[in-house]
């Protein structure tokens, strides 16, 4: 239904990944669910094979020349297949994005080229044993010492370690006293070597089989060729990377929505009670109708938010809405769904339980729900400051809006 709001390109961008999609076998999504996967390598490379990935980069490098609207349908498409699945695929977009904006032609030509080949693997380290959300407060360190800078710390929570041939990491790089943590942390693109340790060391409710592991840098050697953008810079590219970050997180939410909808759909219309199939009950139509709803209302602010971006105006906002209201309305349709099937969806009968483990952690990763909350007001704040009124001003249509002794605001 919504094939009107998108061109002939943005289709094909779609089918093409559907037509992938629909190629990964069963056997794969089941087996790394069971942890007997932890890094897919073979489908980061067909997914190059068929040119899907970093479809919105520089074509020099291998890279699509498309718009964000066709990346958020192909992703969509990549989602129905789960949380591990479409988050390694997304890094190519999300660390792609700083060496795409940001790296010079010798980062372009060593890292990004390889990457949208399916030659290289990457992984970008955000989060440390210390915190997730206070990224300013980072304590890995990088100290100069030559013509390259010495690495140390530990990154958690890393989608893609196992299988990266390097990482995208911020480390503090200046350690004065009374300077902004903001313009401390610089970006480094660091190779695997033997003075890096991956280690997986936890088991995840859901979201396995993407090779999410623990990275410890211990005197792990930089060059100063590969610091991206500049010396504590780093905040510049940690603000451009929040947008394909939640961007990716909300395209695969509508997708891993959508797919467990379609389950839903499909058994209520199966499953007989009382004599009839299911859907003929409004108990269970009315869920199917709710889900509907909030998956079709998601995808359109996933794409209202693509088109912002495109725009070239400032998107902070709407790619914040897009992900909280994505991954949230992803949580309610998954539920919707498994109190249609009843019992059987909370089995591994059907993969219902599965996307409501995967879903669960799009909450929470690349910025937790309440940290876009935080972004979403000072942004709104903010334009309202520039602008108090958007539109027609309603506070004198009240009928006692002359009374003005009786708004006392303390």
């Amino acid at each position: 239904m919504f094939d009107y709001l998108l061109n002939d390109i943005q289709k094909e961008t779609r089918d093409r990944a559907r037509r992938f999609a629909e190629q990964v076998p069963a056997q794969l999504i089941r087996d790394m669910d069971a942890e007997k996967v932890q890094f897919p390598k073979e489908f980061l490379v067909e997914a190059a094979r068929h040119g899907l990935l970093g479809l919105r980069f520089d074509p020099l490098y291998g890279g699509g020349g498309l718009d964000w609207k066709s990346e958020a349908c192909a992703i969509e498409e990549i989602g129905t297949l789960g949380a591990p699945l479409a988050c390694l695929y997304s890094l190519v977009s999300i660390v792609g994005e700083a060496v795409n904006t940001f790296g010079t032609p010798a980062q372009k030509e060593k890292y990004l080229a390889p990457t949208l080949r399916g030659e290289k693997f990457c992984a970008e380290g955000l989060t440390e044993p210390r915190g997730g959300s206070d990224f300013f407060g980072a304590t890995t360190k990088a100290v100069p010492d030559g013509d390259h800078y010495v690495l140390n710390g530990q990154k958690r929570f890393i989608v893609g370690g196992e299988g990266a041939d390097y990482f995208m990491i911020y480390a503090r790089t200046d350690f004065s006293e009374g300077v902004s943590p903001h313009k401390q942390i610089s970006a480094f693109l660091v190779d695997r070597d033997e003075t890096v340790k991956v280690e997986h060391l936890y088991g995840l409710m859901g979201s396995r089989g993407g090779g999410t592991s623990r990275i410890t840098f211990k005197n792990t050697p930089v060059s100063e060729e590969n610091v991206i953008l500049g010396l504590n810079r780093g905040a510049e590219v940690f603000n451009r990377m929040m947008v394909p970050e939640r961007m990716t997180t909300a395209c695969g939410a509508v997708g891993a929505a959508r797919a467990a909808l379609e389950v839903a759909t499909r058994y209520s219309t199966r499953r007989k009670a009382f004599g009839k199939t299911i859907d003929k009950f409004q108990a269970v139509s009315f869920h199917i109708a709710e889900a509907v709803a909030d998956n079709d209302s998601a995808r359109a602010l996933v794409w209202a938010a693509a088109c912002m971006i495109d725009s070239g105006q400032d998107a902070r906002r709407m790619v914040s809405e897009a992900k909280k209201v994505s991954t949230e309305s992803a949580w309610d349709v998954v539920n919707r769904a498994m109190q249609v099937m009843g019992g059987i969806g909370y089995t591994n009968i059907f993969p219902i339980e599965r996307l409501l483990r995967d879903i669960r952690l799009m909450m929470i990763w690349t910025g937790t729900n309440e940290i876009m909350n935080l972004l979403i007001q000072h942004e709104w704040y903010k334009e309202r400051a520039a602008k108090p009124v958007s539109g027609r001003d309603i506070e004198p249509d009240a009928v006692g809006a002359e009374f003005e002794e009786e708004k006392n605001y303390g």
